[in-house]
């Protein structure tokens, strides 16, 4: 069941319960009347009405998934009947009081406020005609009626509140639905985007970003109709008061940009409005072939860094709409947040990983290939003078070759991406350190706590690909000669923990993730990917006498 049917099931709960509730004060204000026959006809008539809500009740429970409910126009037409057959008309006011809170739940305030106007005055009308008051009486009367018009109207606007509030949260967790960071930035955006354009109604919805890292700014464009992947448009930084405009904490409407054009708007830190409102240029007006739009701005780090236009609206801009979009673009801030930053680990981690390759094949394949061309040209040269040298130089060659061409192969094995479970990591971990110890003079020692590891998936893939760079780190630099590795999980957190005899790292001392990005220190690499999956990672180097790397994951 979608959220917005479980709210309009819990709007007929209401009506289904209050109705019983009227009633029957209905008919309490009935039998402090005197007993006559007319009165005897209308408590009868409400204790009928009564049972039949009762009924309804029931019959409502029983129907809850067929979306069937009474429709309002019966309990119109009962208190009609009520008001004709009743001496008084006190007991009325129940009935009356609950039809108007009905109705500003389904038909909304702005038509339940002419019927709340229309049955007051009828019931106010039918108390001077029935000689509750005398119509000489014109203060009270007139006092009568707006009492009676303003509570109507009060439990209208009661009832148009409580949907219109409901709405906007199921507004709000379908848009959060859209910001999921498994899915990636540009798949969230096309959905917030595509929201935001049918929501409004509009025929674009544009999000841009201001990247300080990159200096750039960044703009995804949703079209009304559209489907495609967003890719977004890359732009210079000196375009930004072109887009995002010269004040960031200004909240826009234009509705024309035609020569003076017409708009409103106001500053979003203290609501005061603003006399000059910003104008986007000429040639963005253009480029866009802008109509009319609405724009606010979004946070990151407590500060403006982006914005969000509708463009062309199919009806005239109001405030209301302005207001609504600054609450959800207050609302989506965080979200967007997260999303961004996610993107910029994962950009510092292909960056990280592209500088460990190219660094690898620099130090290993490169160096070797280089090696090989001077020893082919030297022995070019004394095939000729000493043939049984040169065969026995050809087959160490040959050699060499082979294990390059072997730890090639390796290392693309290595850039696969895998697809680890928690019932697969044990297996692979096992795995890695045999091959490890067959391939180096290095003793690994491998303990693992438990053999029933329980975590998400993406974290013992992170966890596995930190564990075989640590140890081909190791193998590469620190000139080790012995590696404890440590798993272990409890109820809260995995830990990983490396350790080794070789070098050490350049500094001394223990340092967590972040103290190491300050001095820019570190395996830059296995730092983001702690960062991936929540990890805290922590340092500890020994210049001459090893290191220790110890990752703990929070699994809560």
């Amino acid at each position: 069941m979608s959220a917005q049917q479980t709210d309009r099931n819990h709007f007929e709960r209401q009506i289904l319960f209050a109705r019983p509730i009227f009633v029957l004060l209905a008919l309490l204000a009935a039998l402090e009347e005197p007993i006559s026959r007319q009165e005897r006809r209308s408590v009868s008539f409400l204790i009928a009405y009564l049972i039949v809500a009762l009924v309804i009740t029931q019959v409502e429970r029983l129907l809850r998934r067929r979306s069937w409910h009474l429709p309002l126009a019966c309990d119109l037409l009962a208190l009609g009947y009520f008001m004709f057959i009743s001496p008084s008309t006190v007991p009325a006011w129940f009935p009356y009081m609950f039809i108007c809170y009905a109705a500003g739940i389904r038909w909304g305030f702005d038509l339940t406020l002419p019927l709340a106007g229309v049955l007051s005055l009828t019931l106010v009308l039918l108390t001077a005609v029935k000689g509750e008051i005398h119509w000489m009486r014109v203060v009270a009367w007139i006092g009568l009626t707006a009492a009676t018009f303003a509570g109507g109207a009060g439990l209208a606007f009661l009832g148009d509140r409580n949907k219109l509030f409901a709405s906007q949260i199921e507004f709000f967790s379908r848009i959060n639905a859209t910001m999921q960071v498994d899915q990636g930035l540009a798949e969230s955006l096309r959905l917030f985007l595509q929201e935001l354009g049918t929501t409004f109604d509009v025929e674009e919805a544009l999000l841009l970003y201001r990247d300080t890292d990159l200096e750039r700014i960044f703009l995804w464009r949703m079209k009304a109709g559209e489907n495609d992947r967003l890719i977004p448009e890359s732009l210079p930084l000196s375009r930004t008061d072109g887009f995002l405009l010269d004040d960031m904490d200004a909240t826009l409407c234009w509705n024309s940009v035609v020569g003076a054009g017409s708009g409103f708007g106001w500053d979003r830190r203290d609501g005061r409005s603003i006399k000059n409102l910003p104008r986007l240029p000429g040639p963005v007006l253009q480029e866009f072939k802008i109509h009319s739009l609405l724009t606010v701005s979004f946070d990151q780090s407590g500060q403006p860094t982006g914005r969000v236009f509708l463009l062309n609206g199919r009806e005239p801009f109001e405030k209301q709409d302005l207001a609504w979009l600054e609450s959800i673009a207050q609302h989506i801030g965080p979200a967007l947040e997260n999303i961004f930053l996610l993107r910029h680990l994962r950009a510092r981690a292909i960056e990280a990983e592209r500088s460990r390759i190219a660094r690898d094949l620099h130090d290993g394949i490169l160096q070797t290939l280089l090696s090989i061309e001077i020893q082919l040209d030297v022995l070019r040269r004394r095939v000729p003078a000493t043939p049984e040298q040169a065969a026995s130089a050809l087959a160490n060659l040959q050699q060499t070759v082979r294990n390059e061409a072997a730890e090639l192969r390796q290392t693309v094995t290595d850039l696969r991406p895998l697809r680890v479970q928690s019932a697969d990591l044990v297996d692979l971990m096992r795995g890695f350190a045999e091959r490890y110890r067959n391939e180096s003079t290095i003793a690994l020692d491998l303990l693992i706590d438990s053999t029933q590891l329980r975590a998400p998936d993406r974290v013992c893939r992170e966890i596995f690909q930190i564990y075989r760079e640590a140890l081909n780190n190791i193998k590469k630099h620190a000139k080790a000669s012995h590696v404890v590795v440590k798993l272990s999980q409890d109820d809260s957190r995995l830990v990983l923990v490396v350790d080794d005899n070789g070098e050490g790292f350049s500094f001394a001392g223990r340092f967590t993730a972040d103290e190491l990005d300050r001095l820019r220190l570190g395996p830059i690499s296995i730092k983001e990917r702690s960062r991936t999956v929540g990890g805290v990672l922590t340092v500890e180097s020994n210049p001459g006498h090893g290191a220790r790397l110890t990752i703990e994951v929070p699994l809560g």
